[in-house]
Order: C-alpha cells, then structure tokens, then sequence
C-alpha cells in the first residue's frame, strides 16, 4: 500500500484481490514459449515487469483452449495439462515481487491458419474467410460448440490451478464474438439472428468456465464494444452486450476494444502505431464503466505516464494498460514511485515488438534490447567490477549513443565524437515524416542519460585517427555508421538521389520522380511518404513480390493510406539496372526478370535506396594500433561475456565497430551491438 495522491499508484480491490497500482500490462503473445509452454524466457519477461512494480500483468494473449485453434504466433496450449506447472513457476515468480497475474483465454476461430498445429479444419460461426489469415473456415456444429465451451471451462481450471489470480476471455475478432457480430455471424439456428440468440454461445462458455473454476476465481472479459466498420458490431449493440455480461453477475471486469482486426488496416486503428493520438479509445472506455458498473481496464496507444494518469483520474477506467510501453521499459512504476519520470525509457509507437511476432518469431522492443532477452542482458546495467577504462565511442548514432550510455553505467569515462551538428545519427532523417517525429524519443532519452552520467559529448567534430588517439582510450567504438549504397547501379550513380538526400533537404522532391527501394523497410517508404506529401509524381519500383517486406501489419497501413490519397503508382518485380540523362530527363532502365525484358521509364528525378555502405576508414585506420585487431570472439558476444580476444600484444587499446559501421541493418541491430557489447567490460 502506497500513502501516494498519485492516482496510478492507489491500491484497487477486485473482488478479494487487491492489486497495488492502477497499471497493467494486457495479455500479449511476444512468441517466447516453447512447445506452447511458458518456459523460462516467458517467466523472466513476466517477471521484469513485477520486478518494476506493476499491479498486473496478463500472459497469454490468445492462449489457446482447444486443438482446433491451431497456434498462430506462439501461443500457450493452455488446452494441455501439462502447462499447469510451467503456469505455477510463472505465478511464483510475479507473485514473489507483489504483483498479480492473470491470463487470457481464447479460441482464435478464423483467426488463424489450418496449415498450423494438427492441421484440423479452422472453425468459425459461419464460414466467412478472415482476409488477415485467409483460412476458409467451416460453420461450427453443435457438437463444436459444446466441445468449446467445456473447453473453455477446462482451460479456465489449469489457469486456477496453475496458481494464478484470473482468467481474462478474449472477444475481439476471435471465435467468441464472432457470434455476436452481423458481419461474421450468418447462422439460422438457435445461435444466429436475434441477440439473444448471438449471445447464447458466449453465456454458455462463460457458465462453463463458472462450473470448472467456482465463484470466487476472477474471471473478466476484453470485449470489443464497437467493431467500427459498416454493417460491424455498433457501439450501441456493444454496450448492451457488455451490459447484460455484468448483469448476470459472472464477470468482475471488461477490458474495452473498439475496432476490427480482421484485416491489417482494422489493427492498425485497434493497435495504433506512432502519429496517432494518446488513447484514441478512452471515452468508450469510460462510458462503458459507466453502463455497467463493473471495473473496466483498457489499454490502446496508451504510452506515457500522463496519459495513464488522466484516464484513471478522471474516471475513464479503474486500470489502465501500458503494454507496449513496459515493453520499452519494464520499470515505469518503479521509476515513478522514485519521482524519476524523465528516466522513463519512451515508447515511440514503432510498433516493431508486434510486427517482430509475425516476421521475426518473437516481440523485440525497438530500442530496449534488453525485453526478452533478460536472461542475458539486464535492464538495469550494473557497475563494472574491473577497472575505469577510457572509453571513445565516435558517432553518435543510436549505436554510438547506446554505447555510450552503457559503458557510463558501467562506471567508465566516456568521451562521444559526433561529426553532425547534433546526435542522432540516420533517425534524424526518418522524422523528417511528421507523422514519425516520435522516434526521436529514442535520441533525446540517451541524450538525456549520457548528461546525468557526465558524459562528454562533443558534437562539430569530424574525428579521424589522431584526434581518438590524442585522448589516450583504453577502448575505441566505432560507430560511425554508413552512407547511402549506389554501387548496385551498373551506369549512373552520379545521376541519382539518395533517399537521405531527399529527407535531409540536401535534394528537394523532383516533378516526375521514380523511387527504386531495394531495402524493403522504412527508409524507402518514409521517403516516398514525404515526396508524395511534397507534390511528386511518384512511382515506387521494387525487385520484391510486394512492397516493404520488411514492414508489417502494424506500419505498413499508414504509408499505403498515403500513397492511395497521392496516386502513387507502385511496379513490383523490377530491378533498377542503370541512369543516364537524356536533355532534361532522366532515363531509368528497369529489369524484369521473370519476363527476361528491360523496360524505360523518362522522369525528372531518380531516387534510390539500398541500404548503406560502411563509413569505415577510421576503422582500419586504427586497426593496426589496436590489441585485438578489430576482432570480436562471436561466441562472447552473444553470451554477453568480456572480449579477451589479443591479436597484438603491442596494440595500446581494444578496438569494435558496431551498427552500420559493419553492416547496414536497423535500430534495434544497431543498439543491441552496442549493449551486449559494453555490457561486459
């Protein structure tokens, strides 16, 4: 119990459980589990957070409770009773630290595919495809149905019995609300039609959940209220169903969505990424709480720490979420209740940690490399028990910062040699884009840190060999980043504009402009975002079978908005072969290479982006001066241990590159060198 006035930190009472603070962390999948099974990775993520001093975590996002809700991104069988210990290590763990910790159960419906698990048929109230997932569903029986909601009720029991304090039954685009929904729900019987009867499945599976785990057990719900799309689910219907769910007493809370996730457009607005504003839902949310006068939780762009606090102050929820943001830094409450706000790592809103699940296999913060990665990388980084070393780190990028910071956490003097008039390094080109200015939250945080640590931060200096060695290192990082990569042309690199060109305002946007992206991520689409915005002409070539593969559901909605409002005409399948000038135009030769045919295209601008070049002569300038010759032991890295490596026993200081210095990647690349690198030293 806290005698703080700030709303976030009073204590709430739900039903016997009495949770410490207002903050919660929503039931997610980051894809750590394995076998379906909440092992030791998914238990130290959890734990991170209690250890930071939430009042509820949820794990679990879309555990599922049947075999025939085939796994779609790692989730928990939670239909296997095997899962029950795993569970009970997991509660032990959180519930050591003060917090509570529930999870949310579900059958995932369409919402997932057939070619997955066991292979079984996905099933659905009607056989209405999900286009996120593309499965073909067959219309559930009745024998389906009364196989699901015991299901439900026996999933409900391992959770109980598993030591945790709820359950929380996910209804948002998944096979439950899937009944309630016209859109989804087609039937004839006595499911179909009236509301009552879109109900009925719903009650039944929550009878059965009451059955299997009692009256006291807490068992909540996370509903959407208002599907927010034509002929959907409307807020009106929504609240009475959320009303008759409290009213029949079976329930001790709803966790309010708004929106649809049937398609990566639908998600985009229930998950909303950076440029959108803070907590888009909240007024939902707080006439929910007032219709049906059981507690309401939310969470929906939910970033910062005074958002939090004005939609528990002014009543909108009775717990707010902040998932996203504890992904970024798990210790918010902890740093609140120091009075350290400002030291909170910021979410920015990138939305990599979803978009990783789907692409990478698992949720990875943007730029907090330590998230899933506890058992090696502590998000707290210790003193160094060795010696003060000097340490100087050239360029200050989001690797040279991050560098930075670490290694004065370490307890090391740091000097930072920056050749721009400001730190920032290639994520000051990307906010360039108004809508994702909010990236340079994850520069003015380190910035911020290396002032409270005392390091020296030199900026204007374009540093080369002499002036790193006049300060006498211990250790040298390099991270001087790249510049842009026009060596895959075969003729006219000096007819081109770089992409960072373009967002710096060296090169305004061109008339008539082609942008080739063989990168397939961000720059190239910020940059055609920004050239569409400025009035261009665009069209987009790219050698890839769809644009931006490396984006994902999350981002890439918001840059096809743009280029659909702009007319951006988009080729895929074409490789930028060479550029020569023509009078006043430019002649860009495309290669096709599935039709075995070059095809022109006459603009006033070309504009490319494939990745970068290393910017590294200061790198092998201070090669032959160095202990270990540049080298690094990968096996050490990786298990974040100290580099003994000793190539000349005559070098005076040990010498890294790191981030694009070495290679061209991206920021969570970058940063996650600079961390398990610094980390042991």
């Amino acid at each position: 119990m806290t005698q703080s006035k700030d709303p976030l930190l009073q204590p709430y009472r739900l039903k016997h459980l009495v949770l410490k603070n207002r903050i919660l962390s929503t039931a997610h999948e980051p894809a750590y589990s394995e076998a379906g099974m909440p092992t030791e990775r998914y238990r130290l993520y959890h734990e991170e957070k209690a250890k930071g001093g939430i009042g509820l975590t949820m794990i679990g996002g879309s555990a599922i409770v049947d075999r025939d809700s085939p796994p779609a991104f790692g989730n928990l069988h939670i239909w296997d009773d095997a899962i029950v210990p795993w569970l009970r290590e997991l509660a032990d763990g959180v519930h050591a630290h003060g917090t509570a910790i529930m999870c949310q159960i579900t059958h995932l419906g369409r919402r997932t595919s057939s070619t997955t698990g066991d292979w079984l048929p996905v099933i659905a109230p009607s056989p209405i495809r999900e286009p996120a997932h593309r499965a073909f569903p067959k219309e559930a029986e009745d024998f389906d149905l009364e196989r699901i909601a015991a299901a439900y009720g026996a999933a409900a029991r391992r959770c109980r019995d598993g030591g945790l304090d709820g359950v929380e039954i996910e209804a948002y685009g998944h096979f439950l609300d899937g009944f309630w929904s016209p859109l989804t729900n087609k039937r004839t019987d006595r499911y179909g039609g009236s509301l009552d009867n879109r109900m009925r499945f719903g009650l039944e599976a929550l009878a059965a959940i009451r059955d299997a785990v009692g009256p006291e057990f807490i068992v909540g719900i996370r509903m959407v209220v208002d599907e927010d799309v034509e002929a959907g689910l409307s807020e009106r219907e929504g609240t009475e169903i959320a009303r008759r769910l409290a009213a029949a007493g079976d329930i001790d809370f709803i966790n309010v969505i708004k929106g649809h996730i049937d398609t990566d457009e639908g998600l985009s607005h229930v998950i909303p990424p950076m440029g959108t504003p803070a907590g888009p839902h909240l007024d939902l949310a707080g006439r929910i709480r007032a219709e049906t006068g059981v507690a309401v939780f939310h969470a929906a762009r939910i970033n910062d720490v005074a958002t939090a606090r004005h939609a528990v102050a002014e009543g909108r929820v009775d717990l707010i979420g902040m998932t996203r943001a504890h992904i970024a830094d798990p210790h918010i409450v902890a740093k609140i209740m120091a009075g350290q706000e400002d030291r909170i790592r910021p979410c920015v809103g990138a939305a990599y940690c979803i978009d990783r699940i789907y692409f990478g296999g698992e949720a990875l913060c943007l730029h907090n490399p330590a998230t899933g990665r506890e058992a090696t990388i502590p998000h707290l980084v210790p003193r160094s028990i060795g010696p003060t070393r000097r340490v100087v780190v050239v360029g200050a990028g989001p690797a040279g910062l991050e560098a930075a910071r670490v290694s004065a956490e370490r307890g090391h003097h740091v000097i930072v040699l920056e050749a721009a008039p400001q730190p920032g390094g290639q994520l000051r080109l990307a906010t360039a884009l108004p809508r994702r200015r909010e990236l340079v939250g994850i520069v003015d945080w380190r910035v911020a840190e290396l002032e409270r640590l005392g390091v020296d931060l030199r900026c204007n200096i374009y540093a080369e060999a002499d002036e790193v060695l006049a300060e006498t290192p211990d250790v040298v990082i390099v991270a001087t980043g790249g510049l842009p990569n026009t060596d895959f042309l075969s003729d006219g690199k000096d007819q081109v504009t770089t992409t960072w060109d373009i967002l710096s305002g060296a090169a305004k946007p061109g008339e008539r402009v082609l942008l080739f992206d063989d990168n397939g991520a961000h720059p190239g689409m910020t940059a055609a975002e920004f050239m569409a915005a400025a009035g261009s002409t665009l069209e987009i070539a790219t050698p890839e079978r769809v644009l931006a593969p490396e984006l994902g559901g999350i981002n890439y909605p918001s840059y096809f908005k743009a280029f659909a409002r702009h007319d951006v005409r988009i080729t895929l399948n074409k490789r930028l072969h060479r550029v020569r000038r023509d009078g006043n135009e430019l002649v860009a030769e495309l290669w096709d290479e599935y039709g075995r045919l070059m095809m022109e295209r006459r603009v006033d601008q070309v504009v490319v982006e494939h990745g970068t070049l290393p910017l590294d002569e200061l790198y092998f300038a201070l090669k032959p001066g160095s202990i270990n010759d540049g080298a690094v032991d990968l096996e050490a890295l990786i298990a974040v241990r100290l580099q003994t490596v000793v190539r000349n026993p005559d070098g005076r200081f040990h010498l890294y590159r790191i981030g694009d210095a070495v290679a061209s990647r991206n920021v969570h690349a970058a940063i996650y060198d600079a961390t398990r690198l610094c980390m042991t030293f």
